[in-house]
C-alpha cells in the first residue's frame, strides 16, 4: 500500500501516516521501481494500534516501548497496566484541579456581577481580577470620588 492507501484503510489522513513513519512506528519498505514507500498489513495493524493507544492517552515514547516489547515477543501488557494506572492517578488529580478552577471561576463571575468597572490608575490593572476574592470587594473597588 502507498501512503494514501494506508491512510484510507486506517481512516486517517496521509499526514498521520507520514508522522508515524517519521516517528519510527511504521516501517515501510521502498519500491525499487519508483522509490515510493510501501506499507503492508503489519503497518496497518501498527497504525491502528498506535491511534487507539493515543486515544487512551499513551505518549509516543510509550507506544514505541509497547511495540518494541511486542516485536521482541514479550508481552507489553504488564507495562501497559502500570503506565495506565499511573496515568489515571495524574488524570484524576488534574480533574480535581479543574473542578477547583471551575469553582473559582463561578465565584469570580458571581463577584464580578456586583463589581464596577475600573480604569487602571497606577495601582490596579483590572480590579475584577485583583479583588474578586476580597471580602470587601465592593468597597475597595469603587471608583475614587473626586470632590
Amino acid at each position: 500500500m502507498k501512503v494514501k492507501e494506508l491512510a484510507n484503510a486506517a481512516n486517517v489522513n496521509p499526514d498521520t501516516v507520514r508522522f508515524y513513519t517519521r516517528e519510527g512506528l511504521l516501517q515501510p519498505t521502498r519500491n525499487p521501481d519508483n522509490n515510493y514507500q510501501q506499507y503492508d498489513a503489519e503497518d496497518l495493524r501498527r497504525l491502528r494500534f498506535a491511534r487507539k493507544a493515543r486515544q487512551l492517552g499513551f505518549s509516543l515514547p510509550e507506544i514505541r516501548q509497547i511495540l518494541a516489547r511486542a516485536d521482541d515477543q514479550h508481552s507489553p501488557c504488564p507495562m501497559v497496566r502500570d503506565v495506565f494506572q499511573q496515568r489515571l492517578v495524574v488524570v484524576e488529580r488534574e480533574i480535581a484541579e479543574l473542578q477547583q478552577l471551575r469553582k473559582r471561576m463561578i465565584s469570580a463571575l458571581a463577584a464580578w456581577q456586583e463589581m464596577p468597572d475600573g480604569t487602571p490608575d497606577g495601582h490596579t490593572i483590572c480590579r475584577l481580577i485583583e479583588h474578586w476574592d476580597d471580602p470587601s470587594a465592593e468597597s475597595c473597588c469603587e471608583e475614587p470620588k473626586h470632590e
